[in-house]
Formats: C-alpha cells, structure tokens, sequence
C-alpha cells in the first residue's frame, strides 16, 4: 500500500467513525420522531421485548418468504423478525416518516431487508414493485385511532387484499379501538394484552382464512 492510499484509508475511516458518532441512537431517535409526528408514531418510548415476543410467536417463519411491516419506527421489530427469518425471505418494512427511514438503512446491513418511504395503505404496489405477489405476514404499530380518517379503513382492506391465505395481520395497540379498522376485513381475529410495556399493549391477530 502507497503512502497516499494509506492515508485515503485513514481518512475514511475517521469519516466513517465520525458519522457514526453524530447519528443519533434509537431511544433518542425514537423521541424525536416521536415528537414530530405524535400521531404517527403513537407511543413515546419502543415497544418492550415481552411484547415483540408475544406478538411474533404465532408466526410460522419456515413458511415465510415476505415479511412487511408498517411503521418500523427506529426498527425494535427489525431484527428480531430478521432473526428469525430464513436466509431467502425478506422484511420489507414502510413508513412515512423520512427520518427513520434514512436510519434504518444506515443501521441495519443485511441484504434481506427493504426500507421504503410510502404509505401501508398502498402496500400491494410496493410489494409488486419488489417482485412479490403476496405477504406471509403483515405487523403494525401504527396508531389507528389517531390516522387520519379514512386511512386506517383504507390500510385494513389493503393489508387483507395483500395477504396470502393463511397469513396474518400482527397488530400491536395501546387502545382497542383499532379493531374497529380490522374487524370489517378479517373473520378470525384472536386478542391478547400485555402489561409489561409503557404503555399496557393490546395485541391482536387478524388471520386471513
């Protein structure tokens, strides 16, 4: 190695370390998500890992080959989902919010994972325009109650058309009202609480049959 790639091999690595010293970290990041857009993120803190537990545990990852998730926030689902995921599936996740978008692509480095930019309720778009004709599972912490009106009606029937048969919408809540949005489209929706996390969680399981 010259002396000059040497020092442009430096230079890139104090570059690199210095941006990953500026980027914020996902608690702080969360919060200001948080309060920039209140009634797209829902919740002031992530959700805890009682929680993702429980709300994964149904999910038959032998037979998943695309998995979604609607607003990922700083990615508290992320990983646990690519954990488990087989090495040829994918977690494609879609939010609105830029910010953590932008994060989520600087943070996790595995080539099955999709970050885009858009809205869930046009989620069958942006699966086809990512070779996929159908999702094995949908999750959703998004804030259903505080959507603006028609929206939340909008993503339930975009989320049942977009399942395969067998499949489920995994929705975490902090009120019930959000059955309300899902009710009209799913037959078999099993319902579960958990109170271990700030706030008490409402846990639901829409099953395409």
């Amino acid at each position: 190695m010259t002396a000059s790639s040497a020092r442009r091999a430096r230079e890139s690595k104090r570059r690199a370390k210095a941006l990953a010293t500026q980027r914020p970290g996902p608690l702080r990041m969360f919060f200001k998500g948080f309060m920039k857009r209140p009634v797209m993120v829902g919740a002031i803190v992530p959700s805890s890992r009682v929680v993702i537990s429980r709300v994964l545990k149904p999910v038959d990852w032998a037979n998943t080959k695309l998995f979604v998730e609607y607003g990922p926030g700083v990615g508290t689902f992320c990983q646990p989902i690519l954990d488990r995921l087989v090495p040829d599936a994918t977690l494609l996740v879609i939010d609105t919010n830029p910010d953590f978008i932008g994060y989520l692509r600087e943070t996790i480095a595995d080539p099955r994972f999709v970050a885009v930019e858009g809205s869930a309720a046009d989620v069958a778009s942006i699966i086809a325009e990512h070779g996929f004709a159908h999702a094995d599972y949908v999750l959703s912490g998004l804030p259903f109650s505080t959507l603006p009106k028609g929206v939340g009606a909008a993503i339930g029937q975009a989320t049942y058309d977009v399942l395969r048969p067998g499949g489920a919408f995994l929705v975490y809540q902090y009120t019930p009202k959000c059955r309300q949005f899902i009710a009209p489209y799913f037959e078999r929706i099993d319902h579960g609480m958990e109170i271990l996390n700030i706030p008490p969680a409402q846990l639901y399981w829409a099953w395409k049959e």
